[in-house]
């Protein structure tokens, strides 16, 4: 072999990456040492760019195309080599082809759960996974952020890199995005297109990829905040708590015994509450016009009357000038006259269905206000 074979070998005069494989994101091409010919011939296909870095530095890219290597076509790398005029000697420099087809079903997922603010119960804790689709759109970003100097990135590698950045990127825009909870666990696919217009912006800004869908196969919640969305969909299955107590004492009644007793129970006490309270207003009315108390046609003429007495203990209770004590109860007691769960009370209450004062951070509520309640 003659000296110009030997240096003919030591050219490179094609440069070209046929991908067998799929699953590879970036490969850099092996140059076995070897020094790129001035006119080399590079061949990119479709779905395919390449990058040259020379020197540490990131030089010309070239999309899908046959291109010649000449002073014309690297303006970039001349300008790091120190090409003023042009070059005719062979250089040395790394070729990266980058893969630019769209890559589908990459699952992500939160190995820990996700803190987030909750308008409708506060702090709350949630897990989530599912799938999303990429490409790479900046191959410098993605070499420099992503894919380093490797010699053949593949998309394994790529998955245990980017499941951490891509859970982080997600918790930003679920933040951003305050959605509720109640929303989060019912309305994955519009979650996931509206989430994905948030998150595409930061993963091309910070890695160089587009992120084309995002999807969400399922949001987990802790047991509690379960339990909640489970009383919440039963009241509005149930309607109007007072329809619904009137409708158990009725069918409590048709069917007798000794259940119709323990179910109406509840419900005569609150009656009991209510016509108790009624003879209280009346006996605590004031004076009529004639200068009798307003104890109904007897008592007005007998003394000695049933009413009369009791509106002489009335008046011995109360002080004179005092107004008469209001009867209060608390959501636990309000929930044992009517039969129901504390839950229940307190769903009435937060949508103004059952009137009370809240004080701090604890509900109180009036006979009144239980009467009107019942009454419809």
């Amino acid at each position: 072999m003659n000296l110009f074979n030997i240096i003919k070998n030591q050219l490179i005069e094609v440069i070209e990456w046929t991908d067998d494989s799929r699953d590879t994101l970036s490969y850099r091409w092996p140059d076995d040492d070897k020094e790129i010919k001035n006119g080399a011939q590079l061949i990119v296909r479709e779905s395919q760019q390449v990058q040259f870095v020379a020197a540490g530095q990131y030089a010309d890219l070239f999309g899908p195309g046959k291109h010649t290597l000449s002073t014309e076509n690297v303006p970039v790398l001349s300008t790091i080599l120190g090409w003023k005029y042009g070059f005719q000697s062979p250089f040395k420099c790394d070729v990266y082809y980058i893969n630019t087809r769209l890559f589908t079903g990459n699952k992500w997922g939160t190995s820990n759960p996700v803190l987030m603010r909750d308008k409708d119960f506060g702090v709350v804790r949630i897990r989530a996974f599912g799938t999303y689709d990429f490409r790479i759109v900046q191959p410098a970003l993605f070499l420099k952020e992503v894919a380093g100097t490797d010699q053949n990135f593949r998309i394994d590698e790529f998955a245990d890199t980017m499941r951490s950045r891509i859970v982080s990127v997600f918790t930003e825009a679920l933040a951003k995005a305050q959605v509720p909870v109640l929303d989060v666990a019912t309305r994955y696919g519009d979650l996931g297109q509206a989430l994905v217009q948030i998150i595409n912006p930061a993963m091309v800004e910070k890695y160089g990829i587009e992120v084309t869908s995002f999807v969400l196969e399922n949001v987990s919640v802790p047991p509690e905040v379960e339990q909640a969305i489970d009383k919440r969909s039963s009241m509005g299955a149930i309607g109007n708590l007072n329809d619904y107590v009137k409708y158990q004492m009725g069918q409590a009644m048709a069917s007798g015994g000794e259940g119709a007793v323990a179910a109406t129970m509840p419900a005569t006490m609150a009656m009991g509450f209510g016509m108790a309270q009624e003879m209280m207003k009346q006996m605590q009315q004031p004076a009529t016009a004639a200068g009798q108390p307003a104890l109904g046609a007897q008592g007005a003429h007998d003394a000695f009357s049933p009413a009369a007495a009791q509106a002489a203990q009335a008046a011995q209770a109360t002080p004179a000038g005092a107004a008469p004590a209001l009867q209060v109860y608390t959501p636990e007691q309000a929930a044992q006259l009517l039969g129901v769960d504390v839950a229940d009370v307190l769903a009435e209450l937060e949508a103004g269905h059952l009137k009370g004062r809240k004080i701090g951070a604890n509900w109180r509520i009036a006979q009144a206000a239980l009467d009107e309640f019942l009454q419809g």
